[in-house]
């Protein structure tokens, strides 16, 4: 799979990511499990391959 992802989008994506992943130490309980939706953004964010911008025909990166 080629990188469609690059730019603002990776940036908003790894940013995101890390403030989805800081929620597993600061909430309570059960609320922690909330972090998880950092693993995606997270991983399209450093990797650049998103399969939904794939399947979508979407691309940001411009190489």
């Amino acid at each position: 799979m080629k990188r469609n992802v690059g730019g603002a989008d990776r940036a908003i994506r790894i940013i995101t990511g890390l403030a989805f992943a800081s929620l597993v130490y600061f909430l309570p309980g059960a609320w922690k499990w909330l972090g998880i939706i950092s693993v995606p953004l997270l991983f399209t964010g450093l990797t650049q391959k998103c399969a939904i911008n794939r399947l979508l025909g979407i691309n940001s990166c411009k190489l």
